[in-house]
């Protein structure tokens, strides 16, 4: 098997998506750092969580549009929109137009264009996916994720400074590329069933709080959370303090050459080397850590990566910040495959796609969270964000020993299974 093999929708979405994924590391992050230089960072906190509950709105919206008009529709109508606000961004950032007010707009309705397509994206590819092929179709997905995060980073962090108006501008060029793939490429795969689902607000409502009861699952989705929201801080807090406190320094010096970086370049490293050690790691991971008790990489893991981010919230010392850019990461390969494995053993397997896309929410609420702390550091010291992100941390080392704790329960029967 390889990837000729995989059906024509999987190898244009996986291409489509990389660019996608490109763009956002390479721009949202230089946006939020945007208004917060127009506005304040307190003002562009709240800005930013307004725009983080209008792409939580949108996916829902999305997700429930795809299964009642088709995945293709929702697909073209997400990109032709991100083509139109990344044009308009150009111009409202140019030398003929400069406008504050319109780019938060444009920002806003480019993330809802964006998260409105992302479910029927997400379920196409396992539309027109087997059991058989999907190992191949998702590593080869994760390889394109963190390849486009390691070049968005370094593109975004190097060329913010001056360079603004042509990112916007070759945002919109690519963008304009993948809608005409979408649309003369990439197929319709929702399957057929011989009756139209149920349209309306309170079919989207019912389908989305099947699982709401189940407590054991409303624990991982706030373990989750917790973790997102440290980990979102990187293009949030993190991202403004840097560009507001890191003075210019030199990391490498070779002869004549010096490597020079301010606070927006150095936000660009951090993403890289994180990406890049993801992407070299996780293929070795595994053999490395399989003599590790699992107690101990969920644990040792959430611990070191929460450090890590711990440092970036108060260093400003560049090779500081590189060395807990390695140390997260590892916490990160450690923790990952277990509380994945976690979630697949304590969810209802009956109802197990109910159960992953409300699980999705943990990101979006991550998102907000991590929104809030752009307002709450323009108050709060770099250190009290530290202890923030280490309660945060601590917090879900707690949850999680609870859920093993259910877990354990279940295999010897104390507890029964759950059901949705």
């Amino acid at each position: 098997m390889n990837v000729s093999s995989l059906h024509p929708n999987i190898r244009l979405r996986i291409a489509v998506g990389f660019v996608q994924r490109l763009l956002s590391i390479m721009l949202m992050p230089l946006l939020v750092i945007h208004l917060a230089v127009l506005y304040g960072p307190a003002v562009a906190g709240v800005l930013t969580v307004a725009v983080a509950a209008a792409g939580i709105a949108a996916n829902f919206l999305g997700g429930h549009l795809a299964d009642v008009h088709g995945r293709r529709p929702v697909m073209v109508a997400g990109e032709l929109g991100a083509t139109v606000t990344f044009a308009l961004l150009a111009l409202a950032n140019s030398p003929w137009w400069t406008s504050g007010v319109a780019t938060f707009v444009l920002f806003l309705l480019n993330t809802c264009f964006s998260q409105m397509a992302a479910p029927a994206a997400d379920a196409m590819m396992v539309d027109v996916s087997t059991p058989d092929n999907r190992p191949l179709v998702y590593t080869i997905n994760y390889w394109s994720i963190n390849l486009a995060f390691t070049v968005g980073a370094l593109v975004g962090g190097f060329l913010y400074d001056g360079h603004f108006l042509h990112l916007l501008t070759g945002a919109a060029v690519l963008c304009l590329l993948t809608t005409a793939v979408v649309w003369r490429w990439i197929s319709e795969t929702a399957p057929r069933t011989g009756e139209r689902p149920a349209a309306g607000p309170g079919a989207m409502v019912r389908g989305y709080l099947a699982v709401a009861h189940d407590r054991v699952f409303l624990r991982l989705m706030a373990a989750a959370a917790l973790i997102s929201a440290v980990e979102m801080q990187i293009g949030y807090y993190i991202a403004v303090r840097l560009a507001d406190e890191f003075s210019p320094q030199t990391l490498a010096a070779v002869g004549s050459w010096n490597l020079e970086v301010d606070g927006v370049a150095i936000l660009g490293v951090l993403r890289a080397v994180n990406a890049a050690l993801v992407v070299a790691l996780v293929l070795v991971a595994k053999a490395l850590l399989a003599r590790v008790p699992e107690r101990a990489r969920l644990y040792g893991g959430i611990a070191v990566f929460t450090v890590g981010y711990m440092t970036w919230a108060v260093s400003n010392t560049g090779w500081v910040l590189i060395a807990a850019a390695v140390v997260l990461t590892v916490g990160e390969i450690a923790s990952v495959p277990v509380r994945q494995a976690l979630l697949a053993d304590l969810i209802d397997s009956e109802a197990r796609t109910k159960y992953m896309a409300a699980y999705a929410l943990n990101a979006r609420v991550g998102l907000l969270v991590a929104a809030l702390c752009v307002t709450l550091g323009a108050f709060v010291p770099a250190v009290g964000m530290s202890l923030l992100y280490g309660t945060a941390g601590l917090a879900a080392i707690l949850l999680y020993r609870s859920l093993l704790g259910v877990r354990a329960a279940r295999e010897a029967g104390k507890l029964p299974a759950p059901v949705a």
